[in-house]
């Protein structure tokens, strides 16, 4: 097997080993570490249907982090998806309403962030073992809602390490906004910012870039890593569940062999639907990726039109975790439909910086063949809700609902009847009065009365997450402007 290596989608550092470029997690030039080339499945896939998850993940992980041995991996690996998850599959397949969610928020914070942020906190401590590193790791994440919990849940009290969260303080749902604040790691700091998630991840982008103000901690004895998608750490765990997913079809009969499906992703950072295309170059047999954006639509406009514009209102929506302008992960596959041409990339990123878009070229939009983008707007979102739930007793979340939209509408539009897995982003829990209110039910102030009726209503059990918030304190309270936020992060490394 080859050795992969890591190198900046900008051009300006190359050959850094998987363990380098995880403990890295931004490169020092602003832009994302990619591999240099994606592998291929070294075991047919009736070889990889009877591995459990755990088993198909170290088989996955290591053909992407070449410098971890096998013992490392399957030590991350078990550490990451035990108890914590409430179901021994991690990640089920659930049919409804002739479609299969993947039900990827069965981890400890009821998200799909679960899926990688339970496993980074073992693949970067492992790192820093393997490259002799003895300052403490300090994590600086930005978050739409999702990442943050499930960031502090993964690095809480994690030897070495301390992680500080960000978040939109009117811009993350109730239940979310809850499940940080209450964090008790020992090592954590969660703060709101008068801002939404763009300027929140913009902003913690440029403390990385900050040279300054590292050389300034690192003579403290700390070093800055992301715990965001940006991370390839973050990123490579989420293929796992793509290629588990397409498995359990197989295993079930559900799809004869070989056979393609589709993957429909609700997608806001462009991370988990990039995973999916990852999933494909390693051979997967995934047919369309369909991209589902909700009202803030700047990605359907790409791929519907090849320009990327910022520059548009901002929506506050019911599906947060999508209220994304600037979708990071898309950086790097531009650097791959530029033909790996680092100066082209960082060229159309300044443009991004600078004016809030760019155009890419006729050649480089033929390379998004396997993309399909649309939107569903609140309305359609909510009618979703309801129409899934109607014709099948599933409820979904908002997030899921917009993916489900946009496949239905897919479907009739192309004729396209292939099977189709639908990424189950988050648990409906977490989104009580939106899911409710779609469902023509009564809402109101009180989260936890929602969650028993939405429990009553569903015939699920209210997650332990979102139970043990009922009269949790209430820890950290911290509000800041964006100019403010390197301070916030010299107070907590002091």
């Amino acid at each position: 097997m080859s050795e992969i290596t890591y190198q900046s989608t900008r051009g300006q550092e190359k050959g850094l080993t998987a363990s380098q470029a995880i403990l890295k997690g931004l490169a020092g030039d602003g832009g994302l570490f990619v591999p240099d080339h994606i592998p291929t499945l070294d075991k047919t896939l009736d070889e990889l249907k009877n591995l459990s998850y755990q088993e198909l993940a170290v088989t996955i992980l290591k053909l992407f982090f070449t410098d971890y041995t096998d013992e490392e991996l399957t030590e991350c690996v078990n550490k990451a998806y035990d108890e914590k998850f409430d179901t021994p599959e991690i990640a089920p397949l659930a049919e409804a309403d002739d479609r299969y969610f993947l039900e990827l928020f069965h981890g400890k914070t009821i998200a799909f962030k679960d899926m990688a942020l339970s496993i980074l906190p073992h693949l970067m401590t492992t790192a820093a073992k393997k490259n002799g590193v003895t300052d403490t790791i300090v994590i600086l994440t930005a978050t739409s809602g999702d990442t943050g919990k499930a960031a502090l849940a993964g690095f809480a009290d994690v030897p070495g390490t301390k992680i500080m969260v960000f978040y939109p303080k009117d811009g993350v749902s109730p239940i979310q906004k809850l499940q940080m604040v209450t964090e008790k790691g020992r090592n954590t700091s969660v703060v709101g910012i008068e801002g939404n998630f763009d300027e929140a991840q913009t902003g913690v982008k440029k403390i990385f870039g900050d040279k300054k103000l590292n050389e300034e901690l690192k003579e403290k004895g700390y070093r800055f890593s992301s715990a965001n998608s940006i991370n390839i750490g973050r990123l490579v765990p989420q293929i796992v569940y793509y290629a588990w997913g397409y498995l359990t079809l197989s295993k079930n009969g559900v799809i004869a062999k070989d056979e393609t499906v589709n993957v429909c992703v609700p997608t806001g950072n462009f991370g988990n639907i990039l995973a999916a295309f990852y999933a494909k170059q390693l051979g997967i047999p995934i047919a369309k990726l369909i991209c589902a954006s909700n009202r803030n639509k700047v990605l359907y406009d790409f791929f519907d039109s090849g320009t990327y514009d910022r520059n548009r209102e901002f929506y506050l929506t019911s599906s947060p975790s999508m209220d994304i302008l600037i979708s990071s992960n898309l950086e790097r596959l531009i650097y791959r439909i530029t033909g790996e041409m680092a100066e082209a990339t960082a060229k159309l990123m300044a443009s991004l910086s600078g004016s809030g878009s760019y155009t890419i070229t006729e050649e480089m939009k033929a390379g998004l063949s396997d993309f399909y983008g649309d939107f569903a707007d609140e309305n359609a979102t909510a009618e979703e809700i309801r129409e899934v739930f109607e014709k099948s007793g599933y409820v979904v979340d908002p997030h899921t609902a917009v993916a489900s939209k946009v496949y239905r509408r897919y479907r009739d539009r192309t004729g396209d009847t292939k099977k189709t897995i639908i990424a189950a982003t988050a648990s409906p829990f977490k989104f009580t009065g939106s899911v409710l209110k779609a469902l023509g039910k009564e809402t109101g102030e009180d989260d936890f009365k929602m969650a028993a009726d939405l429990s009553a209503l569903s015939n699920v059990s209210v997650p332990k997450a979102v139970s043990e918030l009922e009269g949790a304190e209430i820890r950290h309270k911290e509000i800041c402007a964006i100019s403010e936020m390197p301070d916030k992060v010299r107070e907590f490394c002091r």
